[in-house]
């Protein structure tokens, strides 16, 4: 269902979809969108989460760009998202993430995928509240290495992800050796149906280490 949040930063009003945790509730977790929005994905990867017990919310990100931005998978769509992604100051994003968390009983965790996967490494830095977090293929991380996150935090790469080499994940592990860094045999976008670059075994044991990972954080 979609929800109404208002962020620290500058008081902004702006949407979220939530999902409320089915069966024995286990917390809460906020799920960072990738530059299209809050696309089926996102909304599937809250359903996820809900299932296995965490309220989950997911913000969009991009509301003072364009209420309920949507953009598709194609060159008009990722240009979108880029210009839109650009348009969004890091410290606001921040304030997003952090009214989402204190919408959350605890404890909370973060995640996100794509500029997602930066999101949730901005909000393990700037944020309070969240108890651990899990980045998904997030290029823009190497842009916040100036940002140390206050809580345990693991990352997932593709091997074969050409928009992120190999390189800018050794930049990441170089600047921070304690924080678990997982390759999969995968491109960029490997958990996400009906990409070129989905593979299913990459996402299942990725899911299954976040979930882990929050599980070794109550």
């Amino acid at each position: 269902m979609d929800v109404t949040l208002t962020s620290p930063h500058d008081g902004f009003s702006f949407t979220a979809y939530r999902c409320d945790a089915q069966g024995s509730r286990r917390g809460g977790v906020v799920v960072a969108q990738e530059i299209f929005g809050i696309t089926d994905h996102i909304k599937a990867m809250c359903a996820t989460f809900s299932a296995r017990g965490y309220d989950a919310i997911a913000p969009s990100l991009y509301d003072r760009v364009a209420h309920g931005f949507h953009a598709g998978h194609d060159q008009d769509g990722i240009k979108r998202g880029i210009e839109a992604a650009q348009a969004t100051p890091m410290a606001q994003a921040a304030g997003d993430l952090q009214a989402c968390i204190d919408a959350l009983q605890g404890p909370v965790y973060a995640t996100g995928f794509c500029y997602g996967g930066a999101m949730a490494w901005l909000a393990a830095a700037r944020c309070t509240g969240l108890a651990a977090a899990s980045g998904f293929y997030g290029r823009l991380i190497n842009q916040l290495l100036g940002d140390a996150p206050k809580v345990p935090i693991i990352l997932h790469y593709g091997r074969n992800d050409g928009g992120i080499p190999l390189s800018e994940v050794d930049k990441v592990r170089t600047a921070y050796p304690n924080v678990p860094v997982f390759l999969y045999e995968a491109g960029h976008g490997f958990c996400r149906e009906g990409s070129a670059d989905f593979h299913a075994e990459s996402r299942d044991l990725a899911l299954q280490r976040t979930i882990d990972h929050f599980q070794a954080h109550t």
